[in-house]
């Protein structure tokens, strides 16, 4: 079993045959031969050996990972996406659906300045408060996230800052007039191997991107899977505020090694963090 902790992480991983790590973790290894498994994180390495009587050691150029094998799927024959995923992940945003070349990002309509988020020095910051995070925004914090899917649903619970969303997966259109939500009301059909989450009515009380919204906003995501996890696109609309919809797009893998759930968060103590900053007595 390794076991291993990285202070001041940067991209921890060990190899052979593990690759990316997170920070604090544990791994069952059973290698066949005498292996020697290094743990980097930046100009920094640690080293163990794991002996196998009998066996010659492994050299470092030889010691390969697993072969590919695709995409596992469910019984009835879905790409599964259920598993624990790390933060983090590349992406950007591309152009708007059924239109020529979009803007470099959201385009606020004439008179919706008001949209757009102004944070003061003395502002902490939207996750400073343990709020819900609408999607996209619910991705880019430094926590883990989970999947959990079967033939009638899938559910996405976020580690912080405890939020989850249940997807009926039959179909169904939404409900009729939904009352606002924080993460609004997602239903999901598959377009092949595509799995499409539309979702609407949300609350105003929320931001993406930088932006404020109005209870039209409107999204659309699109998960498919690859050999290491997801690539994820999120179309956003809401016509009170953007000239036009927008994409943005990222990549989430799955955690190594595997988690086979997230940590509990709780705002035990959600205080005024302008003191500890000097900005405020």
């Amino acid at each position: 079993m390794l076991v291993w902790l990285v202070e001041n992480p940067g991209a921890p991983a060990i190899e052979p045959g593990i690759g990316r790590v997170v920070p604090r973790g544990t791994q069952r290894v059973t290698p066949s031969a005498t292996t020697t498994y290094t743990l980097t994180n930046g100009d920094l390495t640690r080293s163990v050996t794991v002996t196998v009587a009998g066996t010659k050691p492994v050299a470092a150029t030889a010691a390969a990972g697993p072969a590919s094998k695709g995409i596992t799927r469910t019984p009835e024959g879905k790409p599964d996406f259920s598993g624990v995923f790390a933060f983090g992940g590349g992406g950007g945003r591309g152009a708007a659906r059924g239109g020529g070349a979009a803007p470099a990002g959201p385009q606020l309509k004439p008179g919706a300045e008001k949209y757009r988020v102004q944070r003061g020095p003395l502002d902490t910051g939207r996750t400073s408060d343990c709020m819900p995070l609408p999607p996209p925004d619910a991705f880019g914090v430094p926590y883990q996230f989970q999947i959990i899917q079967n033939k009638d649903y899938l559910v996405i619970f976020h580690e912080y800052p405890g939020t989850f969303r249940i997807v009926p997966l039959d179909g169904e259109p939404h409900q009729v007039d939904p009352d606002p939500a924080w993460l609004g009301d997602s239903v999901g059909k598959w377009e092949g191997d595509t799995l499409v989450i539309d979702t609407i009515g949300y609350n105003d009380k929320t931001e993406i991107s930088g932006y404020r919204h109005s209870e039209a906003l409107h999204t659309v995501e699109r998960l498919k899977r690859n050999e290491d996890g997801i690539d994820y696109e999120i179309t956003i609309e809401d016509p009170n505020v953007f000239v036009a919809p927008f994409t943005v797009s990222r990549t989430f893998r799955f955690n190594v090694p595997p988690m086979k759930r997230i940590f509990e968060f709780i705002c035990e103590n959600n205080r005024d963090y302008r003191p500890l900053f000097g900005t405020q007595k």
